[in-house]
C-alpha cells in the first residue's frame, strides 16, 4: 500500500510539473495568466507541491540555521514572489522538490532487493509438535519446524528429518542450490526447492544469520565514506558563504554602484539556487548504497561506505591460508608404496584401519581409497596410541598386522628405512603430512596428504597482483607448508607458524607509512588481524557469528575469487563519487560566475541543478549492475 501511494504521490509530480513548464514556456512566449489569478495558481503549485520544504525553510530561519537548502529554496521562492516573476517560483520549487524525490528514489532502488527480501522473509513457521503455524519470534531454540517444498526456510537450524535442495542466494550469492541431508545446516531467508524437511532450529529469529545481514546492511550507512564526511561538512561552510556573497550581489552593485535593484536581487536569487548543494550531497550515499547493493547480491556484506572506500585504496592484502586459500580439508596428495607393495594394497589396507577412526586425516585415506574404486579392507582390533599411531588387523591380506602413524612410531617395531625417511623429508619440505604404512615387514609405503587448495585461489591472486596490490600469507601453520601452498598460488612473501597476536603485529608492520592494507582470514581466530588492518573480510561467514561481527566485509561463501571482484567494485564507486562531485562542482561554478556578472536566470539554474542531481543518480546507479568480469 506504501508502495502504491509514493507512486501516486510521484505521478502526481510528475504531472504537477509538466503542468508548469507548460505555463512557464506559454509565459516565455508572452501568453500569461491574467492578474489576480497568476499569484493563486502558481502560489498553489509552490505550497501543493513544495510546502514541506517552505516549512524546514521557515524553521531554519527562525533558529538562524543559515546553512539549511530549505532556506535557500524559501529565500529563491521568496524572491521569485517579489519580482513578480510567478512562474520562475512554482518551477524553482517543483523541480527542487523533484530532485529530492530522485535522490530518495537512488538509494530505495540500491537498497529494493534487500528490502524485498525482508517483507517476503517468513513470519510464521509450522511447528511439528503442535501441528500450527505460529509467529517466528515466539519460537524457542530447539524447536522441530516443518518446511514444504517451495517454501522460504523461517529460521536457522539443523535438518532433523527429509532431504532436499536448497536456493542459498540470499546468504552467499551462489546462484545454484546446493543438496542437503539431515545433519546439514540450513539458513532463514533460503528457498527449500524440491524436499520436505523437518529442522530443528538453533537461532531465535532476531540471531539468524538473514536477521544479522539485514540489521548490519541498514545500519551500514552509519558506517559512512570519508568523501561523504567531507562533502557534508563541506556543505555547512559553503552554504552560509554563497549566502553572504548574494547578498553582496545586491549591495554592492545597488547600494554603492546606483545599479537597477530588481536585476541584482534576481542575480542574487539566481546564485542562491544554483549554489544548492544537492548533487554534491547526494554524490556519495547514492553510488555508496548501489555498491553495497550489488556486493549483497554477490554474498559479500559490506558493513558502511568507509570500508568501500578502503577497498578501492587497497595496496597490500594480507591471507590467512587455511580456510581462505585452502578448504582447511586433508586430502591425499601422494601414494607411495615401497618394498614391493601394490598401490591397491597400500590405500585399500590403510583404509580398512583408518575405517575405525574419526580424524580428518584417516577419513582423507578412507575417501581417496574408494575414489580410486579401491574397497578399504576388513580389519579388526583397532588400537589407537596417542600423538604416534595406530595398528589393526586386516581380515583380507591373511590376517596381516598393520601399522600406520610417524615414521618414529613404526621404527619402534621395525627397522629403519632409508627410503622412507628421504620420502618423508620431501614430503615435510612440501608441507605435507605422512603417513607411514607397515604390514609387520619393513615400510609398506607412506601416504603424504595436504590441504586441498581451492580452485579459484591462483586466479584471484593473479588477478590482485595484475590490479596493481601485494598479496602477503600469513599463516599459523608451518612455514614449510605455507610456501607450498604459497608457490601453488603465486604469494612471494610469506610469514608461517604466527599466533593470533603475532599475525596482528605483521599487518600494524605492513601499515606502516600509512599503507592500506586489507587481511582475509576466517574471522575466528584471526579477529585481531581482521580488526587492526585497514580492512578486513572474513571468509565463509555463512552462519559464523564471530565472522559476522568481527569482519568489515563478510563473504558469506568461500570464493576467494569475489575479493578482486569487490576491489574492483569499489574502485568504480570512488571513480564515480569524484566525477560526481567534480562535474557538480564544475557546474555550480559556471552558473555562479554567470550570476555574478549578471547573466543568469532563475529556471536555467534550477533546470541545470536538477540536471546535474539527475546525472548524478543514474551514473551513480550503474554500480548495481557492475558486472564480475574483468
Amino acid at each position: 500500500m506504501k508502495h502504491v501511494l509514493k507512486d501516486r504521490k510521484f505521478l502526481a509530480l510528475l504531472a504537477a510539473i509538466a503542468v508548469v513548464i507548460g505555463l512557464e514556456i506559454l509565459s516565455l512566449l508572452g501568453i500569461h495568466i491574467p492578474m489576480p489569478y497568476a499569484p493563486i495558481v502558481f502560489g498553489g503549485f509552490v505550497l501543493g507541491i513544495g510546502y514541506r520544504v517552505l516549512w524546514k525553510g521557515l524553521k531554519a530561519l527562525t533558529t538562524l540555521h543559515f546553512s539549511s537548502i530549505n532556506l535557500l529554496m524559501l529565500i529563491a521562492v521568496a524572491g521569485a514572489f517579489y519580482l513578480r516573476e510567478y512562474p520562475e517560483a512554482a518551477v524553482v520549487i517543483v523541480l527542487y522538490v523533484l530532485g529530492e524525490r530522485l535522490e530518495d528514489i537512488g538509494i530505495e532502488q540500491s537498497k529494493s532487493a534487500l528490502d524485498e527480501l525482508v517483507s517476503k522473509s517468513p513470519k510464521k513457521a509450522y511447528v511439528k509438535a503442535i501441528s500450527e503455524a505460529v509467529e517466528v519470534d515466539t519460537i524457542p531454540v530447539g524447536t522441530i519446524i516443518a518446511i514444504k517444498p517451495g517454501d522460504l526456510i523461517p529460521l536457522d537450524g539443523k535438518i532433523s528429518a527429509g532431504e532436499t535442495a536448497v536456493d542459498e542466494a540470499t546468504i552467499t550469492g551462489e546462484p545454484i542450490p546446493k543438496d542437503k541431508h539431515p545433519g546439514d545446516t540450513v539458513f532463514a531467508g533460503t528457498l527449500n526447492k524440491n524436499g520436505y524437511i523437518e529442522v530443528e532450529t538453533t537461532k531465535t529469529s532476531s540471531d539468524t544469520t538473514f536477521a544479522k545481514i539485514i540489521r548490519l546492511t541498514f545500519e551500514a550507512q552509519a558506517n559512512k565514506a570519508d568523501t561523504q564526511k567531507f562533502i557534508q561538512k563541506f556543505a555547512r561552510v559553503y552554504t552560509p558563504c554563497i549566502m553572504a556573497i548574494a547578498g553582496l550581489l545586491v549591495v554592492i552593485p545597488v547600494f554603492m554602484l546606483k545599479q537597477d535593484l530588481n536585476h541584482w536581487i534576481e542575480q542574487a536569487i539566481t546564485l542562491l539556487v544554483i549554489a544548492c548543494p544537492c548533487a554534491l550531497v547526494i554524490s556519495t550515499p547514492v553510488a555508496i548504497f548501489a555498491a553495497i547493493g550489488n556486493a549483497s547480491a554477490k554474498g559479500a556484506l559490506v558493513k558502511g561506505g568507509k570500508f568501500i572506500e578502503a577497498l578501492a585504496r587497497v595496496e597490500i592484502i594480507a591471507l590467512d591460508k587455511t580456510r581462505t586459500i585452502t578448504f582447511g580439508n586433508p586430502i591425499v596428495s601422494d601414494v607411495l608404496p615401497l618394498n614391493g607393495t601394490s598401490r591397491e594394497e597400500l590405500l585399500a589396507c590403510t583404509a580398512g584401519a583408518e575405517m575405525f577412526s574419526e580424524h580428518p586425516l584417516a577419513q582423507a585415506v578412507v575417501n581417496a581409497s574408494k575414489r580410486e574404486g579401491f574397497e578399504p579392507h576388513r580389519a579388526e582390533a583397532f588400537r589407537s596410541v596417542a600423538g604416534k599411531g595406530a595398528t589393526a588387523k586386516c581380515l583380507v591380506c591373511e590376517d596381516e598386522t598393520i601399522y600406520l602413524g610417524k615414521l618414529s612410531f613404526i621404527h619402534e617395531s621395525q627397522a629403519r628405512s632409508a627410503d622412507a625417511e628421504k620420502l618423508v623429508h620431501q614430503l615435510s619440505a612440501q608441507g605435507k603430512t605422512s603417513v607411514v604404512v607397515s604390514f609387520g615387514e619393513g615400510v609398506a609405503g607412506i601416504i603424504g596428504l595436504t590441504d586441498e587448495i581451492k580452485p579459484d585461489s591462483a586466479k584471484a591472486i593473479q588477478e590482485l597482483i595484475a590490479m596493481g596490490i601485494e598479496p602477503v600469507m600469513l599463516t599459523g601453520d608451518n612455514e614449510h607448508a605455507g610456501q607450498f601452498v604459497a608457490h601453488q598460488v603465486g604469494i612471494q612473501k610469506i610469514y608461517g607458524g604466527l599466533m593470533p597476536d603475532e599475525k596482528a603485529q605483521r599487518i600494524q608492520e605492513l601499515r606502516e607509512n600509512n599503507r592500506y592494507v586489507a587481511m582475509v582470514g576466517d574471522g575466528v581466530n584471526d579477529a585481531p588481524a581482521l580488526a587492526i588492518s585497514s580492512v578486513g573480510i572474513a571468509m565463509g561467514a555463512a552462519g559464523s557469528d564471530a565472522a559476522i561481527e568481527s569482519a568489515n566485509v563478510a563473504l558469506m561463501n568461500d570464493k576467494l575469487s569475489l575479493i578482486p571482484f569487490l576491489i574492483r567494485l569499489s574502485r568504480a564507486a570512488l571513480f564515480r563519487i569524484k566525477i560526481n562531485t567534480l562535474g557538480a562542482i564544475a557546474v555550480k561554478i559556471t552558473f555562479v560566475a554567470l550570476a555574478v556578472f549578471g547573466f543568469s536566470n532563475l529556471v536555467l539554474a534550477i533546470a541545470a541543478d536538477v540536471g546535474v542531481t539527475l546525472v548524478v543518480i543514474l551514473i551513480s546507479l550503474r554500480l548495481l549492475q557492475f558486472k564480475e568480469e574483468i
